[in-house]
């Protein structure tokens, strides 16, 4: 048995509006734009997830809509999730943590640096920058995801926007 966990960044964020705050910034027009592309691409990696845990902030949260919309327009799936805001990847690892075993594919979208400092936990060779929209997704050899962990890494897969050759 295996769980699929993938961790997405937010897409790019208007800061135009001085008004609002960092929770209510929205997305800027690339950043609906590269949401819809990274989509399309983790579409194409393989099984959609079962369960989407997301950041209540405006951008990450429309991010989570559009990822939805792409591979099967089933918004039930998301999961509002008041810790992820800004969460630090223990917080982050919590979540993922006590997420049913029932669930075999798992995504989270979030912020920076938690979600790149999450990312890193389990891969050997270092992501400096997950970029935004960009995403990883990890394949783990486990059947319960309190035993996520490196040495049950199985193989991942990092795309973001400016990546080639995908």
């Amino acid at each position: 048995m295996s769980k699929i966990l993938t961790i997405v960044r937010h897409g790019k964020s208007d800061w135009e509006y001085d008004s609002l705050t960092d929770y209510d910034r929205p997305l800027k027009l690339r950043g609906y734009n590269d949401a819809y592309k990274m989509a399309l691409r983790l579409k194409k990696a393989g099984s959609p997830p079962e369960k989407i845990y997301t950041s209540p902030a405006n951008r990450a949260l429309y991010t989570a809509v559009i990822f939805s919309r792409v591979f099967f327009e089933a918004f039930d799936l998301i999961r509002i999730k008041e810790e992820i805001y800004l969460g630090s990847y223990r917080t982050l690892m919590d979540e993922i943590k006590n997420c049913p075993d029932n669930c075999n594919h798992l995504a989270i979208f979030a912020h920076n640096p938690g979600v790149t400092n999450l990312a890193n936990q389990f891969v050997d060779e270092p992501i400096y920058n997950i970029p935004t929209s960009g995403w990883v997704r990890f394949e783990f050899n486990i059947e319960k995801w309190q035993d996520i962990a490196r040495a049950h890494l199985n193989g991942y897969i990092f795309d973001y926007p400016k990546r080639t050759g995908i």
